[in-house]
Formats: structure tokens, sequence, C-alpha cells
């Protein structure tokens, strides 16, 4: 018997979604890898901490069907309110947040169905 939500043989999209401040590259000057790193230690933790979660488990199973969308935050406030948000709509998902100088730098979501969560993150854009 197959586990609650996964799909063999269909063609359900689970996306992780990454939401990353650009005015760290834009005004703050951060190295693109210092910036990058944000983003790996976000969508890291998020998968550490949902990984029993059973979208999480599908997502891991497809390691090189894995899909990623990383997205643009003009800056802390926009982070921070996304975060809000996300939390009163019961999405799970990891803020980081740099230590030591206490910064939000990105979010992530754990992976869902993109149908679930795309019409929260509709107006970030794609990271450039």
């Amino acid at each position: 018997m197959a586990a609650p939500g996964v799909s063999h043989g269909t063609s359900r999209r689970l996306v992780q979604y990454v939401v990353v401040r650009a005015d760290l590259v834009r005004t703050l000057a951060w190295p693109l890898g210092a910036v990058i790193t944000q983003a790996c230690h976000a969508a890291t933790a998020a998968i550490h901490l949902h990984y029993s979660d059973p979208d999480t488990q599908e997502y891991l199973a497809e390691l090189d069907g894995m899909h990623k969308v990383v997205l643009e935050a003009p800056d802390e406030a926009s982070l921070s309110s996304l975060s809000d948000i996300l939390s009163r709509e019961g999405v799970a998902h990891k803020l980081w947040v740099e230590q030591p100088e206490n910064m939000p730098t990105c979010l992530a979501l754990k992976p869902y169905p993109k149908e679930n969560v795309h019409h929260l993150l509709r107006k970030f854009k794609l990271l450039k």
C-alpha cells in the first residue's frame, strides 16, 4: 500500500521554494557565493525540520528530479512579511537568520505541490 501523498506513476510536481533578499547583493554588496550559501542553509534546514513529512520524503525519493524555484524579496521587511504570511497560512518554512549578525537573509519552504503554495509567492520574481 502506498503512503499517503505518494504519487506512483503520476506527474504531481513537488517544488521547494527559496526566497532570497535581493538587496544583499544589490545594496549591501554581499558576494554572490555568500548569498547562495544562505539559500543552501535555508533549503537544508527546511528539509531537516520537515524530514518525516510525506511530501518531503517523496521529494527526496526523486533525487535526480528535485525541483527548486528561487525567488527574490526586495529587502528584509518584505522577507519578514512573507514569513509572517506563511506562518499564518500554516505553510511550513524556515526563515534563515544569519548569525552572529541576527540578520534574516532568506527563507525556504518544505517541498509542496506547486498549486498548494504558488498563490502566496506569486508577487515575488525569479532571482536574477
